[in-house]
This record gives structure tokens, sequence and C-alpha cells, in this order.
């Protein structure tokens, strides 16, 4: 096999999940297609119920770390611009401040001073 057979049979961007049957309560059998041959594969339960990925919303800000909100510099309804500061955040001593990252308007702010967040809090919303 040539190494450009190898490449073409690797590449699965094309596979097609034909069927799933239940062969017991932790385990699944499922036909995938991939360039017009069937295989069959055991997808675990842990794997069909894994968390779907869901990319990234620009128009929110979440905490990177869990700390306190110490000052919000911006107000809702507010015109800010990029690298304006939106929120000072102080986590083990130390102040991090949180930037806007393009021209926008505030939505909402959902933190106030002196709150405590923690990761992966929903901080601001933009419009």
């Amino acid at each position: 096999m040539t190494a450009i057979e190898k490449n073409k049979s690797l590449n699965i961007k094309e596979a097609k999940a034909e069927e799933q049957i239940p062969l017991n309560e932790n385990e699944v059998l499922q036909t995938l297609i991939i360039e017009d041959v069937k295989y069959k594969t055991r997808l675990t339960k842990k794997f069909i119920n894994r968390k779907v990925y869901v990319p990234k919303n620009p128009k929110k800000v979440f905490s990177f770390i869990p700390g306190t909100i110490k000052k919000i510099y911006v107000s809702k309804g507010k015109k800010v611009k990029a690298g304006d500061k939106l929120i000072d955040l102080e986590a083990m001593k130390m102040v991090n401040t949180i930037f806007v990252e393009e021209n926008s308007t505030i939505a909402d702010i959902f933190v106030k001073e002196g709150e405590m967040v923690h990761k992966n809090h929903l901080l601001v919303e933009y419009k």
C-alpha cells in the first residue's frame, strides 16, 4: 500500500453512521460507512452521553479563574471600545483586569462588586 492510499484510507471526515444496535446497557454497536466500506464499532454509554462541544460565544465574557469582583468599570447600555477596562477580578491577592476585545455595547452585567465568582461564571454580555 502506498503512502497516498494509506492517507486516503485513514480519512474519516466523510464517515456516516448507519445504525446503532444496543448490545447491553453499557455498550452500543454502531455501523460506520467510510468511503463505501462498512465498519462496526462499539460505543460505550459514557461516549454516547459525553458533553457535546459548544463553540465559544464572543458576545459573552466568562471568568477564567475563581475570585472576587473588585471593580466594574462599565454599566448596562454603555458603548465600549476595544481595550477599555471591563472588570477587575482579584484571585490569590492578584488583581486581574479584564479588557474589552472589540467595540460593542454592554447588554447586561451579571455580577456586582464584592461578589465571589467561580471559574466560567458569566460576567458580562454584549449586544
